[in-house]
């Protein structure tokens, strides 16, 4: 059973930064990255599977990038120009693993 463990979340301001890290302890085939804001039902916002082919959901899309370093067995989500409405838990999915969830808080 793969493990996966999060980091570099945070709380940053309107407009600003942030990259979610995910690392496995096994070979990943398929991931994504996914959030849950408080009250809402979680959401899968950007995929990547073996060949780095990526996908995204209209709101990040041109704000997010998802990549992964398969020699470091790494899933990254780069979140620029973040909004108020971004703010949410984040969870790493790989193939049928999840991570622990990390929280993103955009605020002034």
């Amino acid at each position: 059973q793969v493990q996966l463990v999060e980091s570099g979340g945070g709380l940053v301001q309107p407009g600003g930064s942030l990259r979610l890290s995910c690392v496995a302890s096994g070979s990943v085939n398929f991931a994504g990255w996914y959030r849950q804001a408080p009250g809402e039902e979680r959401e899968l916002i950007a995929t990547i599977n073996s060949v780095h082919r990526t996908a995204y959901i209209d709101s990040v899309k041109d704000r997010f990038a998802i990549s992964r370093d398969d020699a470091k067995r790494t899933i990254f989500l780069q979140m620029n120009n973040l909004k108020p409405e971004d703010t949410a838990l984040y969870y790493c999915k790989a193939d049928t693993t999840w991570g622990q969830g990390i929280q993103v808080t955009v605020s002034s």
